[in-house]
């Protein structure tokens, strides 16, 4: 599974964790491939060990997956699979334009206000990824003059909007909300600060009834990627922000992912009606991309029902990251203590944390690999992500195959 880029991907310099920032040799006149400067890129990659590839799963498999981001097994769910054909059979394989002129289907506006009502929010906007709405909510909601106050482990997605915004940003330590404070305290004018509700490395919250407060205090809006708390955190799986007591509250977006919990594809900004109405006119990824496909808004709209009539998936998740922690670290792993359904497991280096995984993978055990620059420390990590539908000797098989594998020194 490919690397989740964050913050520390750029860092405050603003470079590319892919090379796509290179500032490449001057080329002579007449010279020949311009591009060729990929290839040396490449090979200093490869050197480092950072050289990523696409491995293709079968339909089918049998592996057992702690690398993909159904948390709550939803993705191949009869009901949900079979809602997100019956969509692509009424509506088309697409959904033929932008949602201003003909992407915009009933399906879609059924989806937009279930998910703000079982989330409690006023209004919601759904665009054809949750990184589309991310760049939507920051480049739209900030007005000229506007500060941006970033974590410094907020997703990849967050980093672009705070560049596409052209607000003054400011990059603060994670979770330091007195970084926040000082930030704010030395701005005249708007300002929004920005974060991950769970962050995808290592799964630990970010502490959102503090930092609303902060906010609160200086009159600038607070906005939140819940991408990993949707179906996993609050009453029912509600959301972040609805444990937190801030969802609807004046001043608070929200953003979410429908590829994660929902197990299909999209994703969402949730807020107040003059705010998703002020998006619809201003966001740029809403009226310039082709909306979303039906069968993947069928497929959420379902999926969503699932969880409001099986609530219990939210809790299984959350044990199931329990047991994980709990069990590698009694093995002498060094594992994150999660915060929803992401678990982190250091491994010694880049090609220690490269051959873990692969060797999981011939044990059948599907793991994520995360490497420098997509971690905000430096340290590579396997990415263990719990799923509602497994059981616990399935979850003590997977312990069992990461400990085996395990280099020297992981412990």
């Amino acid at each position: 599974m490919p690397d989740e880029p964050t913050a520390a991907a750029t860092g405050s310099s603003g470079a590319s964790p892919s090379g796509a920032e290179h500032t490449p040799p001057p080329l002579p006149a007449g010279a020949g491939d311009p591009f060729s400067w990929t290839v040396r890129a490449r090979r200093d990659r490869r050197r480092a060990g950072l050289v990523r590839e696409l491995r293709p799963r079968p339909a089918g498999s049998a592996a057992l997956d702690l690398a993909g981001n159904d948390y709550l097994g939803l993705a191949r769910h009869p009901e949900v699979t079979g809602a997100a054909a019956e969509a692509a059979h009424r509506w088309g394989a697409g959904s033929t334009g932008s949602r201003l002129v003909t992407g915009t289907t009933e399906l879609h506006a059924g989806l937009e206000a279930e998910l703000a009502e079982f989330c409690g929010f006023e209004a919601a906007l759904v665009f054809s990824s949750g990184y589309a709405a991310n760049l939507a909510a920051l480049t739209a909601l900030t007005p000229r003059g506007s500060l941006l106050v970033s974590d410094a482990g907020n997703h990849a997605s967050l980093i672009d909007g705070c560049r596409l915004s052209r607000a003054e940003t400011a990059v603060v330590p994670h979770a330091d909300l007195d970084a926040v404070h000082k930030v704010l305290d030395g701005h005249d004018g708007p300002a929004l600060a920005v974060t991950d509700s769970v962050f995808s490395v290592d799964g630990d919250a970010a502490p959102l009834p503090a930092l609303a407060e902060v906010c609160r205090a200086h009159g600038a809006a607070l906005v939140v990627d819940d991408a990993h708390g949707l179906g996993v955190l609050g009453e029912g799986g509600r959301g972040a922000l609805h444990a937190a007591d801030l969802a609807g509250t004046a001043g608070t977006v929200a953003t979410v992912t429908l590829s994660k919990s929902l197990g299909s594809q999209g994703g969402a900004v949730l807020g107040p009606a003059h705010v998703i109405a002020h998006l619809v006119d201003t966001a740029r990824t809403f009226i310039f991309d082709t909306g979303l496909a039906p069968a993947a808004a069928g497929a959420a709209l379902t999926a969503l029902r699932v969880l409001r009539r099986e609530p219990g998936r939210s809790l299984r998740v959350r044990a199931a990251a329990a047991f994980l922690h709990d069990r590698l670290t009694a093995a002498g792993l060094y594992a994150g203590r999660p915060d929803a359904a992401v678990i982190s497991v250091r491994a010694p280096t880049p090609d220690d944390a490269v051959r873990w995984a692969a060797a999981c993978r011939a044990d059948g055990l599907q793991v994520g690999c995360f490497r420098p620059p997509s971690v905000p420390d430096g340290i590579s990590r396997l990415r263990l992500t719990a799923r509602a539908d497994l059981d616990e000797e399935q979850l003590a098989s997977a312990v069992s195959t990461i400990e085996r594998n395990a280099p020297a020194g992981a412990r």
